[in-house]
């Protein structure tokens, strides 16, 4: 009899955490589609009484934020492709090549992990200044396109292949830039999927970055022109909510579509050494 019991109050105590999740999300999204004001009345309405799609059209029209939308978009997946490449290729060199010094490299990375991000935002910003980037895509592309969570990951996964299976490509005369393009990228899938999710959801949503670097309103992304438009328009809390649906819902979207691949790869790139 209790057994039974046990599992119902576990799912009932599941189902409730859940609905507390989600129904913050879901009053957005209602919000969002309410006429003006009507997410402000008392008592609060969790439907909205006419559905309308004016605040999305408001957005893209009369606000501009499309093009902000495409900033993010490009600036996500540029970061997201190149940091894939870079963390996969060192990834496999601290796991597979050996040189001098790589171990204490590694451990020193490991270290740097303790080093709090917004320590590091002020000498990296006078070292792009220095270099020209500031006010560029280059300047919030580059930080995020290698980094030490990517490597470490990389490398954990990248132990689990065998070393007989390098030997004989090498062996049968292929080269370093070779084995790499057709094995070892082809053996990371798992984990670079989950490292590519966790990539474009940060970049995606980042906004301390991109407004350190972008003085141009034109190169602004999503999060940075949301947050002016809030306090432009602070009381369009529909206007508001529909800003947020656009800024949440891709990235909800993605998730949902690679989940499977994105568990798979926290599993799998476990692998002690």
């Amino acid at each position: 009899m209790k057994r039974p019991f046990v599992r119902f109050a576990i799912h009932a105590a599941l189902l409730a955490i859940a609905v507390t999740t989600v129904a913050p999300l879901a009053w957005m999204i209602c919000a969002s589609l309410m006429p003006t004001g009507e997410a402000n009345s008392f008592p609060p309405r969790f439907l909205p009484s006419r559905p309308t799609l004016a605040h999305y059209g408001e957005l893209f029209t009369r606000l501009a934020v499309g093009r902000a939308f495409a900033n993010s978009l490009l600036v996500a997946t540029a970061t997201t492709l190149v940091s894939l490449l870079l963390n996969a290729m060192a990834g496999y060199a601290f796991a597979k090549l050996r040189f001098s010094g790589r171990d204490r490299l590694f451990n020193v990375l490991l270290a740097a992990m303790v080093i709090p991000t917004p320590v590091a935002m002020l000498p990296l910003f006078l070292m792009l200044r220095a270099m020209g980037l500031v006010n560029s895509y280059l300047g919030v592309i580059l930080p995020a396109s290698a980094t030490i969570l990517g490597i470490f990951l990389v490398r954990q996964f990248a132990q689990a292949i065998p070393d007989d299976l390098l030997d004989a490509a090498r062996l049968d005369g292929a080269g370093e830039l070779t084995l790499f393009r057709r094995i070892i990228l082809l053996q990371l899938q798992p984990v670079l999927a989950t490292l590519g999710i966790v990539t474009f959801l940060a970049t995606w949503n980042d906004f301390i970055w991109p407004l350190i670097v972008l003085t141009d309103s034109s190169h602004y992304t999503l999060p940075v022109s949301l947050a002016i438009l809030v306090g432009e328009h602070v009381q369009d809390t529909e206007l508001m909510m529909a800003g947020s649906v656009l800024t949440v819902m891709p990235v909800l979207i993605l998730f949902f579509l690679l989940q499977k691949q994105y568990v798979e790869g926290i599993l799998l790139g476990s692998v002690k050494e």
